[in-house]
């Protein structure tokens, strides 16, 4: 079977890409792995739908959508609030966060395993502008398939085009 879309790098070392009400492959050790939270944040420009791509400023420059670990005695939705404030100067307020679309991903990093929790949210006004923290070099709004490819990552790549695809079909 061919793909529409252009081959993604397998991450190594992928646990579970679990998304809400999908089934889940649990892994023995997931209660040690590091959480993380954040928001695939994506706006609407005319008939295109775009999502925001932050460039780390340390390491291998990766880039993702705003995310961070989560502090302890805070859950996972009070951290991407905390963690999207701080890396991209969005609000709640700034945002429609659909709580019911979630997605789980969980893989290694340098060894240790990692779980990132995302949850679909729109930014209400298409033109305000993101404010980059010092954790974070570039910015850009890029449409699915490229969100995709500057991120490099096939589970990441699978989380984009389902929410993608359930924006598209306005199923949110």
């Amino acid at each position: 079977m061919t793909s529409a879309f252009p081959p993604v790098p397998k991450r190594l070392g992928i646990l579970r890409a679990k998304q809400k009400k999908g089934p889940t492959i649990e892994h023995k050790d997931s209660k040690m792995a590091k959480r993380a939270a954040g928001f695939l944040i994506f706006r609407r420009l005319r008939e295109r739908i775009e999502y925001l791509m932050l460039q780390a400023s340390y390491g291998q420059h990766h880039w993702s959508p705003p995310k961070g670990h989560v502090d302890p005695g805070e859950d996972d939705y009070a951290t991407a609030l905390r963690e999207t404030t701080e890396e991209a100067g969005y609000t709640e307020s700034d945002l429609n966060v659909h709580r019911k679309q979630s997605c789980t991903l969980e893989y290694k990093v340098k060894g240790h395993d990692k779980v990132v929790v995302y949850w679909l949210a729109e930014l209400r006004n298409p033109s305000q502008e993101a404010k980059l923290s010092d954790e974070h070099q570039d910015m850009k709004w890029l449409d699915c398939d490229a969100a995709i490819q500057i991120a490099g990552y096939e589970d990441f790549a699978k989380m984009v085009r389902q929410f993608d695809a359930k924006i598209k079909a306005n199923e949110l």
